[in-house]
Parts: structure tokens; C-alpha cells; sequence
């Protein structure tokens, strides 16, 4: 092996080490009950209702559908509905599920109150959907035994569970899929303040000394999602730790986010692009999705779930009829049509 095969190969290796230990750290981040869960009060207020009813009833919480842009806390509220519950929790995932007996696999070893946890559930393929349904709404499973004119089902029943499933383009689930949750829960961006309280808190776990004006300033520039806003908080924790400076502070936490090329909106090099591209190419718009991924050198997909929803919500972006606008809004915070953003 060549020393730039091994150099390779070792970077690799670092950085998969790397994110696994983020990961880790993650999970170690997550609230385990509804009242250390801050941000989505509206929604914590009803799966507190719901919670409290089905213990009360002693039966299984109904099947609870979280949807919402991505890194708002839908995996971390299912761990936490399964501690309220006292109930063990399975997770899987839409992309995981290839064959019915994958699906079969996991609800035939579920126990009584278990919590299934299907992430990207819009991902799942027509006939482990198809299998699903009875095990949803009789808890039953349906195993068919031969094939063709002769092919017979076989009905085994299932433990009273609670399935929770997690999708970020809930427009893409089924009628018949959706319909058999029985709660449907939407959840939103966060307020800066919800994330700089996440972050104090979660910098606290960490052992680091993050100052209330640091705290903001990573917060105004975390997208109001709380996964992004960790994820910087771990990098301008190894900005200070390399410029040996103990506290994280407003100026500390501003020089590491734009070493990382983060502005004050929270917008990344990739959406100035793509702002960029429909301002001074295409005067503000429209521009048709596959034609601005071609520009931008970006897939239609990460423009869609990643970029976009951030920059719908904070109105510098629109979607018409006929392709992406950069609103007023905008077009005015990047200096007008002759911007180079």
C-alpha cells in the first residue's frame, strides 16, 4: 500500500470513528422524560394527555405519526414516550425493511406495550406497507403459505403494541398508512431562545464553559433545529479547545462559524449558492428544482429536505408553479438582483 493509499485509508477510518462517537454523544444528549424535553410545547402538552390516558386505561398508547423537517427530535421523542410508558422500545427505519419478512421478523418478537420506532417511514416499499396494515389496526400478522390458486393466510396474532413512525414528507405516505395513526404530530422549527437553552443545557453534560452570549450566537445560527445546533456546538468546542480559550463566548463561538462559512441567518455556503444562482442567473426566479440542482452541482433531494425547508420557513424562499422564487424578503437581505451574496 501507497503512503497516500494509507494516509487515505486512515482518514477514513478517523472519521468514521469521529461519527461514531458523535453519535454516541447524542444519545448521551437526549431527554428521557417529556419534562426534560424542551421546544414543541404544543406537542409535548398532547402526548402528555395521551400518555397519562393509556396508562390510566393500562393499554397500549395508539400509533402516533411524527412529521417535520429533519433533526427536530422525532427519535428522541419516541425514546422518551417509551420511558413514560415503562415500555421497551424497537427502531428500524423505511430503507431497512426491504422484504415482508423483515417486517414479520420484528412485529413477531415484539412484546405487550412494546414501542416499534419506524424512522423514515415514507421509505417504506408497497408490500411491507401492505403487511403492516393488520399488524396496525388488529394486531394481527398475515403469512401466506403457498402460491398462486392454492396459496392460503395464516393469521397469528400479535401483542398490543405501539407503533411510531417518523417522516419527513408526510405527503408521501399512503392514505391507507396514514389513516391508521392515530395520532398525527407535527413538529416545527424552534425558537432561538428553545435552542440556546438546549444548548446550555446539553454544553453542561459536555463539561464545557459556554457563556448565555455564546450560547445565543450558536443558537441564532443553528437553523432553529436542535441536531445542527449540537453539531456546532461540538465544533466550536474544538475551536477553543485548539485556541485554548475556557470559555465559550459570543466572539469565540462567531470566529468558528466563520472559519465553517455559517453567517448570522444560520445560512450555509451551499444556500448562498443557491440563492445566488436564482438572483443573478435567473433574476429572482422562477427556476425549475432539476435545472437550479444543475447549476448548483447539488441533488434535486438535498435541495428539497435540507435547504429549502429552512429557507421556506424563514421566507427568503418560495415554491410556485413554476419553480423556486427568492422572495422580497430575500432578494432585500442579499442586496438585490446584482448581489454576489
Amino acid at each position: 500500500m501507497t503512503g497516500d493509499n494509507q494516509e487515505g485509508r486512515i482518514s477514513v477510518l478517523t472519521d468514521v470513528v469521529a461519527e461514531e462517537k458523535e453519535q454516541q454523544e447524542d444519545v448521551a444528549l437526549r431527554p428521557q422524560f417529556l419534562n426534560e424535553f424542551l421546544g414543541q410545547r404544543a406537542v409535548k402538552r398532547n402526548l402528555a394527555i395521551f400518555i397519562q390516558a393509556a396508562k390510566e386505561r393500562k393499554q397500549a398508547l395508539e400509533h402516533v405519526l411524527f412529521y417535520g423537517p429533519p433533526g427536530l427530535g422525532k427519535t428522541s421523542l419516541a425514546h422518551v414516550i417509551a420511558r413514560e410508558l415503562g415500555a421497551n422500545i424497537r427502531i428500524t427505519s423505511g430503507p431497512a425493511l426491504e422484504r415482508p419478512g423483515d417486517l414479520a421478523s420484528i412485529l413477531s418478537n415484539l412484546q405487550d406495550a412494546d414501542v416499534l420506532f419506524i424512522d423514515e417511514i415514507h421509505r417504506l416499499k408497497r408490500p411491507v406497507e401492505e403487511m403492516l396494515y393488520p399488524g396496525m389496526e388488529d394486531f394481527a400478522l398475515d403469512i401466506i403459505l403457498g402460491k398462486g390458486p392454492s396459496a392460503k393466510t395464516m393469521r397469528l396474532a400479535l401483542p398490543k403494541f405501539t407503533l411510531i413512525g417518523a417522516t419527513t414528507q408526510v405527503g408521501r405516505l399512503s392514505s391507507p398508512l396514514r389513516d391508521r395513526f392515530g395520532t398525527h404530530l407535527h413538529l416545527d422549527f424552534y425558537e432561538h431562545e428553545e435552542i440556546a437553552a438546549i444548548l446550555s443545557r446539553n454544553a453542561k453534560s459536555m463539561g464545557l464553559q459556554l457563556a448565555t452570549d455564546g450560547a445565543t450566537t450558536i443558537a441564532r445560527r443553528a437553523r432553529r433545529t436542535p441536531r445542527i445546533a449540537n453539531r456546532l456546538l461540538r465544533r466550536v468546542r474544538d475551536y477553543a479547545q485548539v485556541h485554548r480559550f475556557d470559555t465559550i463566548t459570543s466572539a469565540v463561538a462567531e470566529k468558528a462559524l466563520d472559519m465553517l462559512a455559517i453567517d448570522e441567518c444560520g445560512l450555509t455556503a451551499l444556500d448562498r449558492s443557491l440563492l445566488a444562482a436564482i438572483i443573478t442567473s435567473y433574476q429572482g426566479g422562477p427556476v425549475g428544482l432539476s435545472t437550479l440542482a444543475a447549476v448548483i452541482g447539488e441533488d434535486e433531494a438535498t435541495i428539497e429536505e435540507v435547504h429549502e425547508p429552512f429557507l421556506l420557513r424563514e421566507g427568503l424562499l418560495e415554491r410556485t408553479p413554476r419553480g423556486r422564487k427568492v422572495t422580497p424578503k430575500g432578494q432585500t437581505l442579499f442586496g438585490g438582483a446584482g448581489s454576489t451574496l
